[in-house]
């Protein structure tokens, strides 16, 4: 049976501010995040099986993204707790505000890279993660394949 490459993708908003850096995005600002996964694997070949035909169901794919990813930082402001915005993050957490630390720099890159980890320690064994696209504008995205990791 052939190996088959699914994509789901996904929406979700997302503030932060990167902590030291030269340019605009020192401050804390937002984007609307868009996440395509894709992951690898063989149908399922036995005709007895509720899901006879497909590599995962993209709704038990949806289920582990939403969990892990999109309704954690869906709304949420991403700081590096590792940094004086640790401050701003604990100020903001006392007026009921949603923030996420994390022990990174909240850039795209950085953030692919927390998600495929994520995700990958949620898969099934027989389905492997392909690769992630995390697009912060329409013109600006980060990529992380399995094959260069």
């Amino acid at each position: 049976m052939s190996t088959i490459r699914i994509t789901k993708q996904f929406k979700f908003e997302t503030g932060h501010a990167l902590y030291g850096y030269d340019g605009k995005c020192k401050n804390v600002h937002g984007h609307s995040y868009k996440l395509s996964v894709t992951v690898s694997g063989k149908p399922i070949e036995d005709q007895t099986h509720v899901k006879f035909g497909m590599v995962i169901d993209f709704g038990d794919l949806k289920k582990i993204v939403n969990e892990e990813i999109v309704d954690v930082f869906d709304h949420a402001t991403v700081f590096n707790k590792n940094t004086p915005h640790l401050e701003l993050a604990n100020e903001l957490i006392t007026r009921g505000h949603h923030v996420i630390l994390v022990d990174y720099q909240p850039t795209s890159e950085m953030m692919v890279i927390d998600f495929a980890e994520k995700i990958t320690d949620r898969l099934p064994e027989n389905i492997k993660l392909h690769a992630i696209k995390l697009q912060e504008t329409d013109s600006s995205f980060a990529e992380w394949f399995a094959s260069e990791n």
